[in-house]
């Protein structure tokens, strides 16, 4: 069978009356007056009947719970007497805040949809976590790592790929020139001393076989011996130009 609810215009459940006879007499929450507060809630349970009002069952059962209540604390020990006592109070505080957060709720909710304003919590940025220091050591160099990997690279990195002194071969062939002037026989390794880098022994190269190539120098000798010279027709063929 069906639990017949019942709701007064002014009340909505047992709770709800005892709260409104607590509030209405300014009793303690915390040390309800038994007494007192049957009376009272007992006459509203006379008026409910007399005006042909069907009285749910929670009503009576909570009637009969504050007679129990009341006659437990007219015993010489009334200890379960207070023991039921701090259950009621418990009962009506946690209704009385269930009224307030629904009452606070009512005001900004609907059937539709329910939107409150973001509480705002202090973020907690303690890192509370224990690792053994070989663990950290690895995650450091770990992250270190993948730091450097997205650095671009210098340019001192490619230095040794493509990055060369450009030496003109012309240049060298003037500086070759230049001292086998008026004659001169120079040590053909001579020619490379004094040379910076493999660019310029390469343009040294080149300018002295360009100049053999156009008949304007001759190596004479063997080996280590091998020497440069001007040759004259070369030479008249320089002071022509």
């Amino acid at each position: 069978m069906e639990k017949i609810s019942y709701r007064l215009d002014a009340f909505e459940g047992p709770l709800d009356l005892l709260l409104h006879l607590i509030e209405k007499n300014k009793l303690n929450i915390y040390d309800i007056l038994i007494s007192e507060l049957l009376d009272q809630y007992m006459e509203h349970i006379r008026m409910m009947q007399e005006q042909d009002l069907e009285v749910a069952g929670e009503f009576l059962d909570m009637a009969s719970r504050l007679v129990q209540i009341k006659s437990a604390m007219l015993l010489p020990k009334y200890e379960e007497a207070e023991e039921m006592k701090k259950e009621l109070s418990g009962q009506l505080i946690e209704y009385k805040k269930c009224k307030q957060v629904a009452k606070l709720l009512a005001a900004g909710i609907n059937f539709d949809s329910y939107c409150r304003e973001p509480e705002k919590i202090k973020a907690d940025m303690r890192y509370r976590r224990n690792h053994e220091p070989s663990v950290l050591v690895g995650a450091y160099l770990a992250a270190v790592g993948r730091g450097k990997a997205k650095i671009p690279p210098s340019e001192d990195a490619f230095s040794g790929i493509v990055k060369r002194r450009i030496v003109s071969v012309s240049s060298k062939i003037i500086g070759v020139m230049k001292r086998l002037w008026n004659g001169k026989s120079v040590r053909y390794t001579a020619v490379f001393e004094g040379a910076s880098d493999k660019s310029e022994l390469v343009a040294t190269f080149l300018a002295i076989l360009e100049l053999i190539k156009g008949k304007r120098v001759r190596i004479d000798g063997e080996g280590d011996q091998q020497s440069l010279q001007l040759i004259s027709g070369g030479k008249r063929r320089e002071e022509s130009e």
